[in-house]
């Protein structure tokens, strides 16, 4: 398959949505126009499955959503995303830059909830026909630190346009130790796909690094520019 698939991983507050928008820029200005997307959303019905497991009033709107449910739901966005954005730009030698995929799912449903990585991997393996990234960028800042960052957003975003989106933040700091270190094995086990950036360093710094990692991977004359 052509393109090239770089996805961005860490847990909430850790800044790779940022790292993504820098990333972004530095391939634009090599004429290179990525592909974007999140998950969960990034398509229609991925916007609607966003609404119910990010929004903080989903478990009293319409009674606390099982852990496996929440993984269901995940791996249903992931798959319609695959099918209507991720395989096409592929196909048509794009690259495509993804806020979270697999990884998050075995992190936060499979460490965090505690459901297991085998679970994770096997529904990986039949709903995403193991579809993996060229490269993940993955962000391991100190965790009482992200997770700080990551309510602060969260409520200024509610303030400012209504978005409520911290459900995962209300589990607790127990929850996300358990989802940092979900990520640490993830990165021990494929350390050739997977870039860990770790500590508190500035936000430069961390996009050099990111960088530097995609300039060893990636063939810049290899990349599609344009539209589909």
């Amino acid at each position: 398959m052509a393109g090239f698939f770089i996805t961005f991983e860490g847990p909430d507050g850790s800044g790779k949505t940022t790292q993504l928008k820098l990333l972004t820029q530095w391939f634009r200005a090599q004429d290179v126009a990525p592909v974007l997307l999140r998950q969960p959303g990034g398509t229609p019905l991925g916007e609607q499955i966003r609404s119910i497991v990010l929004h903080s009033r989903t478990d009293e709107k319409l009674g606390v959503l099982d852990p496996m449910a929440e993984l269901a739901l995940m791996f249903a966005d992931r798959a319609q995303s695959i099918a209507e954005v991720i395989l096409p730009a592929l196909q048509h030698n794009r690259v495509v830059l993804c806020d979270r995929y697999t990884d998050s799912s075995e992190a936060y449903q499979g460490a965090g909830r505690g459901l297991g990585s085998a679970r994770v991997l096997t529904l990986h393996a039949e709903l995403c026909g193991g579809l993996q990234p060229d490269l993940t960028v993955l962000l391991l800042p100190d965790v009482e630190k992200a997770l700080l960052r990551a309510r602060h957003r969260n409520e200024g975003a509610l303030q400012v346009g209504g978005d409520d989106e911290n459900r995962f933040e209300r589990a607790g700091d127990d929850f996300f130790r358990r989802v940092h270190a979900g990520y640490t094995a993830i990165a021990k086990r494929e350390p050739q796909r997977v870039v860990a950036i770790g500590g508190d360093r500035s936000i430069e710094d961390v996009a050099k690094a990111v960088r530097d990692a995609v300039a060893a991977r990636w063939t810049p004359a290899a990349a599609h520019t344009g539209a589909y």
